[in-house]
């Protein structure tokens, strides 16, 4: 499988004569934030990082979405850090969408570019750096890892879609599958983050409710979207962020591929307050 042409053209200044309006929306169930909010204007610069801005599309709040924070991060060239991860309790997740960067973890260095995906343990001592001519841009997801007594750590992982087959819905005709890094089996691990791509047409037809939390990133296509009571329009670049039970159901109308990439919280018993 070859590479997709992930969404990468985030930043720039909006122009003072455009209208105000936009499909920007934070309701009880739900979020939408356009790649249209990803300007220059809504950065943020972090501890310990250089040549780095990220923008920061969901964190944990009270009443709302409460397991995990996802960035998107953009590093210039020469740029990173050596201690990326402030907090001890948080696992990571990376997926490149532009660019080139390393992460050494425990004194290895692995390669990554647009497509690549890394697990990194809760605790892992790591590092990160964009070593190409352009900037790295990748997704960071943040989760604090919820430990099981008598169930092993869970391990490191380093891989890239193209190591993995899509694994297409029932009965959907190959219109509808996903890519998955991480063994949905092994429940050493409580978060996945996957790629689900539709093929135009393609559909999921009745109203997904659950009790894990998303956030789902647009990484290629257009295609409409049912998120509790309304139908919103997304589109490469965009953010959906879902917190637990949020009805949700898709149509992927075309011309091409419509594929974002999903975080879930998965393997654990909900807690008892």
């Amino acid at each position: 499988m070859s590479t997709s042409n992930f969404y990468s053209a985030m930043g720039g200044l909006p122009g003072q004569t455009e209208l105000l309006s936009s499909k920007a929306i934070f309701t009880t169930a739900y979020a939408v934030i356009p790649r249209t909010v990803m300007s220059d204007i809504v950065t943020s610069v972090l501890p310990h990082w250089t040549g780095t801005r990220a923008w920061i599309l969901s964190r944990p709040l009270t009443g709302f979405s409460e397991t995990f924070s996802q960035y998107l991060m953009e590093v210039m060239p020469g740029g990173g850090s050596n201690r990326p991860e402030p907090d001890a309790r948080a696992q990571a997740v990376l997926f490149v969408v532009a660019g080139t960067l390393t992460v050494e973890l425990d004194g290895k260095a692995q390669d990554m570019r647009a497509g690549s995906f890394a697990y990194l343990p809760a605790g892992s001592k790591w590092t990160l750096r964009a070593t190409g001519a352009e900037p790295a841009k990748f997704h960071w997801f943040r989760k604090v890892f919820q430990v099981v007594e008598g169930l092993d750590l869970p391990e490191p992982i380093f891989s890239h879609e193209d190591q993995h087959e899509i694994a297409f819905m029932p009965d959907t005709n190959g219109s509808w599958g996903t890519t998955r890094f991480i063994d949905p089996a092994d429940v050493r691990y409580d978060m996945h983050v996957n790629i689900v791509t539709f093929e135009p047409g393609g559909t999921i037809p009745f109203m997904e409710t659950h009790v894990m939390e998303h956030g789902l990133y647009v990484l290629e296509g257009k295609a409409v979207y049912r998120l509790n009571g309304d139908w919103v329009e997304v589109e490469a670049g965009d953010f959906m962020w879902l917190r637990a039970f949020c009805p949700q159901a898709c149509y992927a109308g075309g011309p091409g591929k419509f594929r974002y990439l999903l975080y879930k919280d998965v393997n654990r018993h909900t807690s008892l307050w």
